[in-house]
């Protein structure tokens, strides 16, 4: 059992495991509002933009350009696969890592040669170690990137696609929908496809009066589409992490509270239990006195 030091300073301990928790929770917080705020004046913009561009794809002939048209067969394939600098964030990385897994182990099983280009620090540990071919890693680059440092990676993306070097690219990050809800996406970035509607939604869906032609906006807003949901990913993963560092740190701070109350239930209990023992001690010597 337990002496009652050993249970004061298991309470100490907690204590000041909570003070973190709460902090760090803190510090989550106020990320999450400044990236929450950028997220939700871009996003808008950027699922405007998909649409646009996936309205006039489904409009135009796919040789119009590179970037529409599918290659005859599929064999070697890239991921843009987003992960967190940093972890004490619930599950938040290993969903990303066990889909991005998941999608490795679909496309080898399709014949098909997988390699990835990580950000986050995370991703990068993990993938590196099981020897995943990673073409370019990109880690403590969170809240520090523009369109400028996104146009770059498109135009890596684009030139090898462009060059045949890449049959499809695939993008996964995560989508932050509430506090409660962060969803993994994927995403096919290249090449890019019309999507698929029924003919209700046809029927319904917007019809675009085009200036210059659809084909001239195709050719000029195609690799700023590409940007712009790279972009958006970044965001939305970022402030997704935050939600659940959030979330993880409060859940944290929570159960060091109720493990000091245990705690502290256990220790009135064993000082109790001694001052009984005492008690005993001393009503028996007096009870000895009396009968010597």
């Amino acid at each position: 059992m337990a002496t009652l030091k050993d249970i004061l300073r298991k309470i100490g301990a907690v204590k000041k495991t909570q003070q973190i928790t709460r902090a760090m929770n803190m510090v989550a917080a106020a990320k999450l509002r400044s990236t929450q705020g950028k997220v939700e004046a871009f996003d808008p913009y950027a699922a405007k933009f998909a649409e646009v561009l996936e309205n006039l794809a489904s409009r135009i002939d796919p040789d119009i350009h590179p970037l529409l048209v599918k290659k005859e067969s599929v064999s070697q394939v890239e991921l843009l696969h987003f992960t967190a600098d940093r972890g004490l964030c619930g599950s938040f990385n290993a969903q990303l890592i066990h889909r991005g897994e998941k999608w490795l182990s679909e496309q080898r099983d399709q014949g098909n040669e997988a390699s990835m280009t990580v950000v986050g620090k995370k991703g990068r540990d993990y993938f590196k170690k099981r020897d995943v071919p990673i073409t370019e890693a990109h880690v403590q680059v969170y809240g520090k990137i523009d369109m400028s440092f996104v146009n770059q990676m498109t135009r890596q993306l684009t030139d090898r696609f462009l060059n045949d070097e890449l049959d499809e690219v695939y993008m996964m990050y995560t989508r932050f929908v509430s506090m409660a809800r962060q969803e993994v996406m994927l995403v096919k970035l290249l090449p890019v496809e019309p999507p698929q509607v029924d003919e209700q939604e046809e029927s319904t869906r917007s019809e675009y009066l085009c200036e210059p032609s659809a084909e001239e906006l195709m050719i000029d807003l195609l690799p700023k589409h590409i940007s712009v949901q790279i972009y958006n990913a970044f965001l939305q993963n970022e402030v997704s992490e935050h939600a659940a560092r959030m979330a993880a740190m409060d859940n944290a701070t929570k159960n060091c509270k109720e493990l000091i109350q245990n705690l502290t239930l256990a220790y009135n209990k064993a000082r109790q239990a001694a001052i009984t023992a005492e008690l005993m001690d001393i009503v028996g010597g007096a009870e000895a006195i009396k009968t010597a």
